[in-house]
């Protein structure tokens, strides 16, 4: 297939510039993809536009990913909300965590000829914390017309009738990105920018100043926010709980302990309970499966839909973008031994099981335990579900809310969430 015939087959076509998609055929281009660190973590959400860059860099692109250390110090508007400024030493460490998740996952998906130094990562604030505020507003204020970001959605919903209002600086956020491409073109070449759907209006910023400022022509390419073809919903999201890439809990700046995570276990295991329903649709965003394998996988599945052939390929595929090989192969032989009956934990694989599950120390009472790996959100719950027969140690049902987990084990609390205690 050609980059633009790949591009529809996968479902990575929304809003663009292009008037016909075999422009993109015709030769390759520099583009780039940004993302604001408003959060340690990307989330699935986030992985479905990496995985539409993917696809350009496997037809011979050149990527640029950037992390907004710049527009993540004012964050990018709502439709309903002001946001809150973020200190700017969590900004920092978010756009350092997102820039090694971005990069990873490019790295995943494409092909081994492909070396990290063809990889070009930046942060807009390397062109931006200099610049003073009148040369801004000289050089870019002067050459954008209020009636544009007049006609945004977002501007509507916030300043209209019943809105919230909206901040001169999230005002001008669409400016700051708009620089940021005409930037790009005029340092890197860079004449594409790939970007969510929600993004498209910002994006459409830089293609006016480039037009404007150096009389050149660039586009926007972007992709359909991913939603759940059974609930509707923004993928993802189920009351509230994102699905994060990241997948272990780390310190932030403030000294709290990150809840942006979604461990490598409840990765995979989120996307093997996709229905059939989803399976094609998800198999071509999320994994890089060519089409006849993805052909061939749902053929075998719909001859033998009990196997779950399509949920299985799709977990492996996508975990293993996201987390590696070694970690998918070591979820995939955990998961089945989990879930097996009467299944007695050897040495190796309680030492497996710790590098995809929470892990705490030996010595700690079972409901510590339980508290500690975010298998139970308080000592109060730990104890209920201790009560309830919902909790078992390798494979063993404990009722005794004192007992010591003194020994290397498997947690469990109900039919399927595990943590490690080692």
């Amino acid at each position: 297939m050609t980059l633009s015939e790949e591009l529809i087959w996968r479902g990575f076509k929304a809003e663009t510039t292009i008037k016909d998609p075999k422009f993109l055929d015709e030769k390759s281009h520099n583009f780039y993809l940004g993302a604001d660190p408003s959060a340690d973590s990307l989330t699935i959400g986030n992985l479905a536009a990496l995985m539409m860059c993917a696809v350009f860099v496997r037809h011979g692109y050149t990527p640029y990913l950037l992390a907004g250390g710049a527009t993540g110090q004012i964050g990018d508007p709502k439709d309903t909300v002001e946001r809150d400024l973020k200190p700017l030493e969590e900004v920092e460490y978010n756009k350092q965590c997102i820039s090694a998740q971005m990069g990873k996952v490019l790295m995943n998906a494409v092909p081994e000829g492909f070396k990290s130094k063809n990889l070009k990562m930046l942060d807009n604030l390397d062109w931006f914390k200099d610049m003073g505020y009148l040369e801004f507003l000289r050089k870019i204020g002067k050459n954008f017309s209020m009636t544009q970001l007049m006609d945004r959605k977002f501007i509507k919903s916030r300043m209209g009738e019943g809105g919230s209002g909206i901040s001169y600086a999230e005002f001008s956020y669409t400016l700051i990105q708009g620089y940021d491409f005409y930037h790009l073109y005029k340092e890197y070449g860079i004449d594409l920018q790939l970007c969510g759907a929600d993004q498209y209006g910002n994006a459409s910023t830089g293609i006016s100043l480039i037009r404007k400022l150096e009389n050149a022509e660039a586009h926007v390419w972007s992709t359909p926010l991913i939603i759940d073809p059974v609930t509707g919903r923004k993928f993802g999201k189920s009351e509230g709980n994102a699905i994060w890439l990241s997948a272990m809990p780390t310190e932030l700046p403030s000294g709290l302990i990150s809840e942006n995570y979604t461990t490598v276990f409840d990765f995979y295991q989120f996307w093997l309970s996709q229905p059939d329903t989803s399976a094609e649709y998800l198999l071509k965003i999320y994994t890089i499966y060519e089409r006849a394998e993805i052909e061939d996988i749902l053929k075998r599945h719909n001859e033998h839909p009990e196997e779950h052939i399509a949920q299985k390929a799709l977990a492996k595929g996508v975990t293993e973008v996201v987390h590696g090989a070694e970690a998918t192969e070591a979820v995939i032989s955990l998961s089945e031994k989990l879930f097996s009956k009467d299944v007695v934990f050897s040495e190796g694989d309680i030492e497996q099981a710790a590098l995809i599950l929470p892990v705490k120390p030996l010595g700690a009472t079972l409901v510590d335990d339980l508290v500690c790996t975010g298998l139970v959100s308080s000592k109060s719950e730990a104890r209920k579900m201790i009560k309830s027969g919902a909790i078992s140690v390798n494979g063993r049902k404990i009722t005794n809310e004192a007992e010591v987990v003194n020994f290397p084990s498997i947690l469990k609390k109900g039919k399927n969430k595990f943590a490690v205690v080692k």
